[in-house]
């Protein structure tokens, strides 16, 4: 990770101007990476803009009780709805029509071995402490219109967040829905696209 802030009084203390004698002297600073160059900078902060699957469902987590199957639905319906809304991603994962749903590759990487047991983080119960809010929070608004994309999360939770994972499941798995034109999970490489989820997500409402 990159640092854009220093303890000056650490710095004045070393007997090197080289960086690792700072990193030695306090270990605060031994995750900064040091970045000269410039151009090199902007790239890194650019791409740090852009989210994955995983950050947002870091968010939902922080607010919502879920399951893994649950998590998953949650971020799939967060990204149609913000999809369908500004015609934008929320972010670059991929999507796939697994056999319970969309399936979001860096979040089934990530939570898979909770099966069908609630999510936790470190044996500490995020959804309730809220220890995660604000980190998590923090790293979507400062996405490329990160202001838009958490408001837009934020009225996704509204809906959907108290329902179910099974609930949730019926509402994805209904006839003509991008999960169903996709291949309703029998061959689990299967995308679901963008313009199959522009097309067929009304057909998602919860009412």
């Amino acid at each position: 990770m990159w640092g854009g802030c220093f303890n000056i009084n650490t710095l004045r203390q070393t007997d090197s101007s080289n960086w690792e004698s700072v990193t030695k002297k306090d270990h605060f600073f031994k995750d900064v990476e040091v970045i000269k160059d410039v151009d090199e900078f902007i790239k890194l902060i650019n791409r740090d803009r852009v989210l994955i699957g995983l950050d947002v469902a870091k968010y939902i987590l922080s607010k919502v009780r879920c399951t893994h199957l649950k998590l998953e639905k949650l971020v799939y319906l967060c990204y149609a709805d913000y999809l369908c809304r500004y015609d934008k991603k929320l972010f670059i994962d991929k999507i796939y029509a697994y056999k319970y749903g969309p399936v979001i590759e860096t979040v089934y990487e990530k939570y898979k071995v909770y099966g069908y047991n609630e999510i936790r983080n470190d044996d500490k119960d995020i959804s309730a402490t809220n220890i995660l809010e604000l980190p998590s929070k923090s790293r979507i608004l400062f996405a490329e219109d990160g202001i838009r994309k958490i408001g837009s999360i934020d009225k996704a939770l509204d809906l959907y967040g108290n329902l179910t994972a099974s609930e949730l499941v019926d509402i994805t798995h209904r006839k003509n829905t991008p999960w169903d034109v996709s291949g309703s999970g029998q061959n689990s490489n299967r995308v679901i696209s963008d313009i199959a989820i522009k097309k067929l997500h009304c057909n998602e409402n919860i009412y």
